[in-house]
């Protein structure tokens, strides 16, 4: 495994130059503060959930549009509302045609709204749980995700939290690809132990260059990606 530095120049070379990486970077792809990642309503988490859950496998674009919809006939994802989902309630969502009628991912709904609620119950808010929640340990929480939300799994959860703020590697093709590049893993399977080398690989490479995951992970998908 060589190191960001060696890596980040791999990068470099395929973008351009420097200056074109540092562009795409950017600092608006830097991760808020725990104290910012307190201030964000548990209803937006579930908005975002809701959000990363229905484009999965559609169209994002769709979504983006349709989204003012999904605000208005969620009720602006109120957590406690939508966890107590009546049969009636759920019946007229799946006819409503301000947003994507798909019913188990309507379901999706009310089941991270639950899960959420529950975050909320014993530390406080969700927004608490999530922004304290060690960034050296993306795997347990993704395995959390996974176990007490509904389809957030795999890069659904993984887009949530970077896009909600929270400092996070995505492991998206380019990433994973450049992960086998550089002997952190053999193949593309997600199991347990390939997980494990990976967060091992990731706080390895943020303690050597006081990177985030964020950068650190973009930094291996340009290294692999498209050239300029």
């Amino acid at each position: 495994m060589r190191s960001l530095e060696e890596i980040e120049a791999l990068a470099t070379q395929k973008k351009g130059g420097a200056e074109k990486l540092a562009a795409l970077l950017g600092e608006h792809n830097l991760p808020k503060s725990e104290a910012e990642l307190d201030k964000i309503g548990d209803d937006r988490w579930l908005a975002m959930f809701t959000k990363c859950v229905f484009q999965a496998g559609f169209s994002w674009k769709v979504i983006e549009q349709k989204w003012p919809g999904f605000e208005e006939a969620f009720q602006g994802f109120d957590v406690a509302r939508l966890s107590f989902l009546p049969d009636e309630a759920f019946e007229a969502l799946l006819k409503d045609t301000r947003i994507v009628r798909n019913g188990a991912k309507i379901k999706a709904v009310q089941d991270n709204a639950v899960f959420l609620k529950e975050l909320a119950i014993e530390h406080g808010s969700a927004a608490r749980f999530f922004s304290r929640y060690p960034v050296t340990d993306q795997i347990g929480l993704m395995e959390l995700m996974k176990k007490r939300g509904s389809r957030l799994g795999g890069t659904t959860g993984q887009l949530a939290l970077r896009f909600m703020g929270k400092e996070s590697f995505i492991l998206t093709g380019d990433v994973v690809n450049a992960l086998i590049r550089e002997n952190v893993i053999e193949n593309d399977r997600m199991s347990k132990k390939n997980l494990k080398e990976i967060q091992v690989a990731f706080n390895d490479w943020k303690t050597t260059s006081g990177r985030s995951f964020n950068e650190i992970s973009r930094i291996l998908a340009f290294s692999v990606g498209t050239s300029h």
